[in-house]
C-alpha cells in the first residue's frame, strides 16, 4: 500500500494530488494558469500536511515528465526533486501523454473498444506534439511534432476509430476530415490522473529516477535536437 504525492504542470494547469493505495485522498487544482511558481508550493504543503494529519507516511514522489513548456515543467520537477530528497523517498516521472489518455479510459467507455488515442500538446498555429497509443496504452508511434493537416493521421484514421484529445486537439478539428475521427474537448493533464501509472511503477518496483540527474522532457528542448527546421518551415 503506497501514498504517492503526484504534482503535474506541464502545461498551464498546475495540480497536485495525493494517493493511497491508488485511490485519490487529497486533490488541488488550478485551471487558469499559468501560475505555477505561485501554486505550486502552497498545493504542495497542503498535500503533505493532510498526509501528516491523517498519520500516512510519504512512500513516493511522482512528477509529470512532459512533453511540456520548460517554464511549468522546471518548477513541478525542481518542487518534486525537492520533496523527494527531503522525505528520502523515490521519484518516479510519468508520461504526460499517458496521463492525458487516463481520464478517456475511465470516463468514456462510449469509445469503440479498437479506438486508437491521440494525445496532443498544443505548440503554436497548426502545430502540436502527440503519440498514438491503443487501448492498453502501448505506444504504436512515440512523440514527435506534427504540423496537423488532412493528411497527417491518415494512415491511422484508414484503419479506425482515433480519438483526439489534449489542449492542442480542437484546434485541429477543423483540418482532420475524416469519418473515423473522433475529439474529445477538455481534456487536460492533471496530478490525480497520473495514480494508476505512478502506482503501477512503485508496485513492480521499476527503477526510480535520480533525483541529482533527471532532467524532463521540454518542449523548447526537444524543437532545438530534433524538429526545428520541421517546425520552421
Amino acid at each position: 500500500m503506497a501514498c504517492i504525492l503526484h504534482i503535474e504542470t506541464s502545461t498551464k494547469v498546475c495540480s497536485v494530488a495525493v494517493s493511497e493505495a491508488g485511490k485519490v485522498i487529497f486533490e488541488k487544482a488550478d485551471l487558469e494558469g499559468p501560475s505555477h511558481a505561485v501554486s505550486l508550493g502552497v498545493f504542495v504543503e497542503e498535500a503533505l500536511s493532510f498526509a501528516e494529519s491523517h498519520a500516512i507516511p510519504l512512500d513516493a514522489v511522482a512528477v509529470s515528465r512532459g512533453p511540456g513548456s520548460y517554464t511549468g515543467l522546471r518548477i513541478g520537477v525542481s518542487m518534486a526533486k525537492g520533496v523527494a530528497y527531503g522525505r528520502g523517498v523515490p521519484l518516479y516521472a510519468v508520461d504526460t501523454m499517458k496521463a492525458l489518455c487516463v481520464p478517456v479510459l475511465l470516463y468514456h467507455d462510449e469509445l469503440p473498444e479498437d479506438c486508437l488515442f491521440v494525445p496532443m500538446i498544443d505548440a503554436r498555429r497548426m502545430e502540436v506534439y502527440a503519440a498514438v497509443y491503443d487501448r492498453s496504452l502501448h505506444e504504436l508511434r512515440g512523440i514527435q511534432p506534427d504540423i496537423v493537416d488532412a493528411e497527417t493521421y491518415k494512415t491511422w484514421l484508414d484503419r479506425g476509430p482515433v480519438c483526439f484529445f489534449g489542449d492542442g486537439a480542437m484546434k485541429t478539428k477543423a483540418v482532420i476530415d475524416h469519418p473515423n475521427a473522433l475529439f474529445l474537448p477538455n481534456i487536460c493533464p492533471l496530478a490525480k490522473h497520473m495514480t494508476p501509472l505512478a502506482e503501477g511503477s512503485f508496485l513492480r518496483g521499476d527503477k526510480p529516477e535520480d533525483v541529482a540527474y533527471f532532467e524532463p522532457f521540454y518542449l523548447k528542448e526537444f524543437q532545438t535536437t530534433k524538429s526545428r527546421d520541421l517546425l520552421h518551415v
